[in-house]
This record gives C-alpha cells, structure tokens and sequence, in this order.
C-alpha cells in the first residue's frame, strides 16, 4: 500500500513539475524576448532538464507523467486498469495545478483559458508522429537510460514537429490553463489527444510487430 501510494504520488507531483516548467519557461521566455524562437529555445532547455530530473528522480516509484504511457502499460500488462485509471486522474491533475501555479507566480490569474489557436490536418499528424517516437523511445530504451533518451527526443522534437511536440493528453489539457506561449485553445483539445491516442498505439503495433521478440 505505502509502496502504490509513492506511485501514485510520483505520477501527480511530477506531472505537476513538468507543466509548472513547460508553461513558466514559454512565460519567462515570453517576458524576456519578443523573438518567438528564443522563447521556443528557452522552452525547450527547460523540458529538457525538468524530463531528465523528473524521471531521474521518480524513476524508481513511476515516471509515466502521461495517459498514453500508462494506457499503453496498461495493454503490456503491466499496470491493472485500476492503477491505469488513477494514475491518468493523477496526471490531469498535476498537470493543471502545475499549469495554474506557473500562472500565479509570473502574476496571472491562475485560471486563464487559453485562446492559442492548434488546428489543421497537419497539427493532427504532427502529434500523431510526435506521440508515436516518444513512446518508440519509451518501448526501446534500456530502464537506465529512458531519462536521457526520452528527454532528448522531446528536445528534438519540440523543433522538429509543427505542434511543438505536446504529445501528451495530460499537458495538452492542463495548458489550456494558461493564455501563454505554450497554451492551447480549448476548442482544439480534443483533436490533439485522439491524435497522441492513435500515435501512441501505433507505436506499440510496430514495437510488438518488429522489435518485441528480440527483447
């Protein structure tokens, strides 16, 4: 029981972090630069670190920090449905009180929906690709080694994805929260988490087909 309960707990706090430190840093690097691309790089070193400390340290309890991660352990088997479902509950909320903190300390209103406009067929296929390479990275990493490798990948493709690499229901959810450089429209939500849905299922069809046996 102790040991579901630092699990659990992984998963919230750490969700928490990591959408405190996506949103802050497009804050800050707002509040620094007028140059999109400066704010786009801040963003991005700052995903980078907070992905590699947050599963560095959380590794050891869980680390999913992400639905389609935990529905696609879910499939292995290697979470129940009743561990899969809190744990999705614990990242959606993680992920908006971190959103809603990082609003509050650059002085926002915490609550502040966003009005960023994500729509097009071509966002749809950027998170289906970004959400389907994070979890072949996931899937294919060494345990030792997932920390590097996830945030490395997210670091590549925060540049080269046009949706800037979400490729998380969580997150995409929680920074509708925030009227900022990385929120999200509301009205486009949707659209983006049935695309890191089918991405991430993908990328297990290709796991199982090509690379599963050779484990």
């Amino acid at each position: 029981m102790i040991e579901m309960k630092s699990k659990y707990f992984s998963e919230f706090l750490g969700t928490a972090f990591l959408f405190c430190t996506v949103v802050g840093s497009g804050i800050m690097g707002q509040n620094l630069s007028s140059n999109e691309s400066l704010t786009l790089l801040a963003n991005t070193l700052a995903t980078v670190f907070a992905l590699y400390f947050l599963i560095t340290i959380f590794g050891d309890h869980s680390s999913h920090f992400n639905p389609v991660v935990s529905m696609v352990m879910l499939v292995r088997k290697e979470i129940s449905t009743q561990v899969c479902t809190i744990f999705i509950i614990l990242q959606i909320s993680g992920a908006i009180l971190g959103v809603m903190l990082a609003n509050y300390i650059f002085e926002l209103d915490p609550v502040l929906f966003s009005e960023k406009p994500r729509s097009g067929t071509h966002l749809f296929v950027s998170e289906i690709l970004a959400t389907f390479g994070l979890l072949m990275v996931i899937l294919l990493s060494a345990k030792e080694k997932v920390a590097v490798t996830v945030a490395a990948y997210i670091g590549a493709a925060y540049w080269f994805t046009s949706s800037t690499s979400f490729a998380n229901p969580a997150g995409t959810i929680g920074r509708s929260f925030s009227n900022t450089f990385a929120g999200i429209s509301t009205h486009d939500i949707l659209h983006f988490c049935v695309a890191q849905i089918i991405g991430a299922f993908l990328a297990l069809i290709v796991y199982r087909t090509f690379f599963e046996s050779q484990k």
